[in-house]
């Protein structure tokens, strides 16, 4: 490979894990413990000694990359273009297509009402609310096709559960078309077919001497998975996915996804509220229940606030924490919180490397002051990481908002974490340790302190926010 020079890649965790490490077992990277029960974020490879490799959530890959933190990356293409949308400048390479991973982005509506066309979409005058998790992409395909008046709704995930009340359209991304019906949407436009990426920072390909690792995956393409990739469930469109009919006088209650619904459905049990597939085996998102005058979906605890404050909701249960984070960016937002449900308790903390000298925020503020180089605080909490850092006056920093496997950043990409814990177990096995506790997090039932002008909407949240507070104190 010539001169020896430190190679450094990051390679995705989630959807394309076990893909990614078949292709690079066949280029004999020899790398040890890629897997999905993998504990450590960090990997040799036996082939290339002098590379360094680090497992990401994958929509941080281009990022890491672009900044040049990374010198190679494998990624989907849909989230580069979600970076090279708003930042065309940045200095991605994309160097091959890896021929796995493949899956399509599009613009959908509800399968339940006529589809638009895109040429009724460019004469709409009311304003189009498009929900996604591609933000940049959104608009991109907003402008490109004209639209008159629309809004953009950026989400973590569960788009699919938004249209057609929270939001005319989505844009999605499904391993196929047929995928998309499945779901419960019907595609309107599509704006990228996108697959598995090798990636580059510009930098590192034009002075580094990349051509040997490189070259050993492009040996193995095209490049056949052995493992087949697991077919979503088949859904039926009709199934579950029948929109809100709804008046004035009903209750729109969110539910979280996740881990968060064991202590849900506890809750819900406890306080005689019997909610229909939930959780779901096949991925039903609008669940029923026995309550009159109430409608559910199931969606991701970090969009809550905003939906609840958008007036999508009036009932949500979601985490203390990222009612914190909502409220920090936006203090004069509606959302309150309703009910303590004293249920999936974690910390807040501020994590720091082992090797760091400090053991709380007072001895990192001295060794901050000493820095000539921006602070570097990561998380998924920005606005909470954001005021703990003002708050704390540590210097010249910088929020690097991360998606997932937070432990990953410490210490090469990150000075600081802000990240939430349950034990602290996964922060010592990381080599990280623990310098503040910022607060307490528990889940919470969240509402709107605006009025209803309906009374009867108001008795039945009254009594369903009754109901959880019996079953919270055991009454």
């Amino acid at each position: 490979m010539g001169e020896t020079v430190t190679v450094k890649i990051a390679l995705p965790k989630g959807r394309l894990l076990e893909t990614t490490a078949t292709l690079l077992r066949k280029a004999e990277w020899g790398l040890e413990g890629y897997n999905q029960s993998m504990r450590n974020y960090r990997l040799g490879s036996r082939r290339f000694p002098d590379l360094q490799a680090k497992v990401f959530n994958e929509r941080d890959i281009p990022v890491q990359v672009a900044v040049g933190n990374y010198d190679l990356g494998i990624c989907g293409l849909d989230w580069v273009e979600e970076l090279s949308i708003k930042f065309p400048s940045s200095a991605l390479v994309k160097l091959r297509n890896l021929g796995y991973g493949e899956g399509v982005v599009c613009l959908a509506a509800s399968h339940h009402q006529p589809a638009p066309t895109t040429e009724e979409l460019k004469e709409e005058t009311e304003l189009i609310r498009i929900a996604s998790e591609y933000p940049n992409l959104a608009e991109y395909l907003a402008l490109g096709l004209r639209l008159r008046r629309f809004s953009v709704f950026p989400l973590w995930g569960a788009a699919e559960a938004y249209p057609p009340e929270s939001a005319a359209l989505v844009l999605v991304s499904y391993p196929t078309e047929q995928e998309v019906l499945a779901s419960g949407l019907v595609s309107v436009n599509v704006l990228l077919n996108h697959s598995a990426f090798l990636i580059a920072n510009k930098n590192s390909w034009e002075q580094k001497d990349l051509s040997e690792i490189v070259g050993s995956i492009e040996g193995q393409l095209p490049f056949t998975a052995e493992i087949q990739s697991k077919k979503a469930a088949t859904i039926s469109a009709e199934k579950g996915y029948h929109p809100w009919q709804t008046d004035e006088d009903t209750v729109r209650i969110a539910l979280p996804d996740g881990h968060q619904q064991t202590h849900t459905v506890t809750l819900l049990n406890k306080a005689g509220i019997r909610v229909e597939d939930y959780p779901s085996e096949n991925g039903n998102r609008r669940p029923g229940t026995d309550l009159k005058g109430v409608v559910i979906k199931v969606i991701r605890p970090q969009d809550m606030p905003l939906q609840v404050a958008n007036g999508n909701f009036d009932l949500a249960v979601t985490g203390h924490d990222w009612l914190t984070d909502h409220l920090t960016m936006f203090p004069s937002s509606p959302v309150t919180e309703l009910l303590d449900l004293k249920s999936g308790r974690v910390k807040m903390v501020a994590v720091v490397s082992r090797e760091v000298p400090a053991d709380d925020i007072y001895s990192l503020r001295q060794l901050v002051a000493k820095q000539t180089t921006p602070f570097r605080v990561a998380s998924e909490y920005v606005n909470i990481a954001d005021k703990y850092a003002r708050d704390n006056h540590l210097g010249m920093y910088k929020v690097v908002p991360t998606w997932g496997a937070t432990e990953a950043f410490l210490p090469e990409d990150a000075d600081l974490l802000i990240e939430n814990t349950e034990t602290g177990r996964t922060i010592a096995r990381h080599n990280l340790k623990i310098i503040d506790t910022l607060f307490e997090s528990t889940g919470c039932l969240i509402g709107s302190r605006n009025e209803t002008s309906s009374l009867v909407k108001q008795e039945r949240i009254e009594s369903i926010v009754g109901k959880l507070r019996a079953a919270v104190e055991g009454e």
